[in-house]
């Protein structure tokens, strides 16, 4: 296109101008070869997991994955601060402007207030036994005292079908009407419909290990019903993995509107080396977005290394597609996309480089990386 893209001291985009190629040299512009998008959106992270980097074995299955997190994601307060203050810097290095973090504590509010990345904190709650469903809620309730103190974009979700009791369902419900933004982990694994199902299988293996296991299951029936009986409609809501989501489930999913699909492949290989269906997903017209997952399921926070990935294992997708995904349709699930997801007049989106791309097929490279421009 070479186009010419103003900017003011603070970010913010004046105009964009396309030369029809007829760029003339002028001492105020400044020239790059490659390709300038918008910053990234990373629709789902978990900042407060990043101190267990390599803690947790690749491979084993979600089951082993969850037994994992819950007996070692104890560490010392500073370390888990130390750990997501660099995560965080190097997410904005990596490209990142604008970041869906699941929360299950306050301990990162305070980095966010001052971070050049724009969050929106999911605060997540969860708990099987239908007996402490009022304890859980009140103890997502603080966290959300403590985020809005800080002056932080927050809402209050669910983690997945398999964890969170119906009674506490039905709480959260009450809640969240007014959410603008729902996010749920969806379909990550096989086990998932057979827990909801027949209460059996590796998920059941999980919470016996852990000592988890209520006297009794009250869990939605599927995750059909999870998404339309139990979640509130309003708003948009993001379902994170859908590694096995099946077409009949996603058709009548999309029915609901308003409805994004996170990908997260990194994670979905390191946990369950398997990528979701994202032809058929991409049949379906879903909206995707795209997400790293936690450093504890991750070996980088890098949306750029994420939809590298995507790339590889489906050459289909166009690198426009894949850009559209990281950014603009983030912007959107996130309901941000008026300053961020794409170079637009009066947005803030920040601007990235992506250097060392196939200029000619328009794909991207092994050794392509990002030089952040704003």
């Amino acid at each position: 296109m070479r186009g010419i893209i103003t900017a003011d001291d603070e970010g913010k985009i004046i105009r964009v101008e396309d030369t029809c190629g007829n760029l003339n040299e002028n001492q105020s512009v400044e020239f790059y070869n490659g390709i300038i998008i918008p910053g990234f959106v990373n629709c789902h992270c978990h900042l407060e997991l990043s101190h267990l980097k390599g803690a947790i074995g690749r491979g084993n299955g979600l089951g082993d994955f969850l037994i994992s997190i819950r007996t070692s994601r104890d560490n010392k307060t500073e370390d888990i601060i130390e750990s997501a203050i660099n995560a965080d810097h190097y997410m904005y290095r990596e490209g990142v402007n604008l970041c869906a973090d699941i929360c299950n504590t306050s301990l990162t509010f305070e980095i966010k207030k001052t971070s050049r990345i724009c969050y929106v904190n999911l605060l997540e709650v969860f708990g099987i036994d239908p007996e402490k469903a009022g304890k859980r809620m009140e103890e997502i309730i603080k966290v959300a005292e403590a985020a809005k103190a800080s002056g932080l974009i927050y809402f209050i979700v669910p983690h997945t079908a398999y964890s969170v009791s119906l009674p506490l369902f039905r709480l959260l419900k009450k809640i969240t009407k007014d959410n603008k933004v729902t996010s749920i982990h969806f379909m990550e694994t096989e086990g998932e419909e057979k827990f909801l199902i027949s209460h059996s299988g590796p998920l059941i293996k999980s919470y016996q290990e852990t000592g988890l296991l209520p006297d009794t299951i009250n869990v939605p029936e599927n995750h059909l019903s999870t998404i339309m009986d139990e979640v509130n409609l309003s708003g948009n809501l993001i379902l994170v993995h859908n590694t096995f989501a099946d077409k009949k489930t996603v058709n009548s999913v999309n029915k609901r509107g308003n409805t994004y699909w996170c990908l997260c492949p990194g994670s979905n290989l390191y946990i369950e080396n398997k990528l979701p269906p994202v032809e058929m997903l991409k049949s379906e017209k879903c909206e995707i977005v795209t997400g790293t997952d936690s450093l504890a399921s991750n070996t980088k926070l890098s949306i750029l290394s994420e939809i590298k990935m995507l790339q590889e294992n489906f050459p289909s997708v166009s690198l426009e597609e894949l850009i559209r995904w990281a950014t603009i349709n983030g912007a959107r699930a996130l309901g941000q996309d008026k300053i961020y997801g794409s170079i637009e007049s009066g947005k803030k989106p920040g601007l990235l480089l992506l250097q060392n791309a196939d200029l000619k097929n328009i794909r991207l490279l092994p050794e392509t990386e990002i030089i952040r421009l704003l």
